[in-house]
């Protein structure tokens, strides 16, 4: 069978991304065969179009972007008793940027009953993003302040009312009134619009002079320095996004006086293990049963109009998790 793909033969711009028609064949042994509804819109998504943070080897065109998504089971390959055809599923396995596809077994995630296709194909990578950094990279606890860049933004919203659930006191940064009033929405305590005003002078008031536990940081260059000057002393930068650029020049002596630390992850290591992607999935997915985080889809793009939707989410003109649809 063939199914409409998006790929791009080249780095660049928005408009290297194509739409192709690809051949699926039938799932090989431990596959099985996706038709998908949802497809996740990502900041990765950029980086890999233009070639950021990929392998020194040269990249093997075409690729096909992407790496989340969700629909219904259609096919399954030899050797595949988990799951059942027609069954509701997301995933996370790069090449996510096609109607129809085939995915290892073992990187299929069953969706509980509450949580749509469409919601997990929209918010999966940003969960499983925020289990990690919340909850193993560095563990929120009742009473820490927490500082959370671009907090109006897909993973923002997400970071913000899981901290506030594990008892953490929520300072999010923003770019515009009206993103203030979404991050203040979903869960932040206190919201710096870092056009306004100095958000580590900000941050340092609403802290006594303290400072926080852990900088959330998905911005990088603009932001990712000047928040070590919002640390309380032992506190942790996390930077796991580059949306302004990738952060260059660190002088470590700026850690010194308070014996900071820093750190710059990727989802990839802590879900490497088929058991880790199934355990981070369960604690996100129980999360959203427990009413401590919702899962809200912002903008939905037609997979043809994938061109708009890079231009859009680049340009940080989207708030909430948005999605591509087939």
């Amino acid at each position: 069978m063939q199914s409409t793909a998006i790929h791009i033969h080249r780095h660049g711009d928005p408009s290297v991304l194509e739409r192709v028609q690809v051949d699926v064949p039938p799932p090989a042994a431990g596959e099985v065969r996706i038709r998908q509804s949802a497809i996740g819109l990502n900041f990765a998504d950029i980086y890999q179009r233009k070639g950021a943070h990929g392998p020194h080897a040269p990249t093997p065109f075409p690729v096909t972007l992407g790496a989340q998504g969700a629909g219904a089971v259609e096919a399954l390959g030899a050797g595949v008793t988990q799951w059942r055809v027609g069954q509701s599923v997301a995933y996370f396995h790069p090449g996510a940027y096609q109607a129809v596809r085939n995915v290892p077994a073992a990187r299929v995630l069953a969706l509980p009953a509450g949580i749509s296709e469409e919601q997990a194909g929209a918010n999966l990578l940003r969960g499983l993003t925020a289990e990690y950094l919340l909850r193993r990279l560095y563990v929120v606890k009742p009473g820490d302040a927490v500082l959370v860049h671009a907090a109006a933004g897909g993973m923002g919203v997400l970071l913000s009312q899981w901290s506030r659930a594990l008892g953490a006191t929520v300072i999010g940064t923003v770019g515009s009134p009206a993103k203030a009033e979404v991050a203040l929405a979903h869960g932040c305590h206190h919201v710096v619009d870092y056009r306004r005003e100095d958000f580590v002078a900000r941050t340092l008031a609403l802290t006594g002079g303290q400072g926080v536990a852990v900088v959330f940081d998905a911005v990088g260059k603009d932001v990712f320095v000047p928040s070590l000057g919002c640390l309380r002393t032992l506190g942790m930068a996390i930077n796991y996004g580059t949306a302004s650029g990738d952060v260059e020049g660190l002088d470590l002596q700026l850690l010194h006086a308070k014996s900071l630390s820093v750190c710059r992850p990727t989802l990839r290591s802590f879900i490497a293990d088929p058991a880790d992607l199934q355990r981070s999935a369960a604690a996100f997915f129980a999360a959203v049963a427990d009413g401590q985080v919702r899962l809200e889809v912002g903008s939905r793009y037609a997979l043809a109009d994938v061109r708009q939707a890079h231009r859009d989410l680049e340009g940080r003109a989207t708030t909430g998790a948005p999605v591509l649809v087939p």
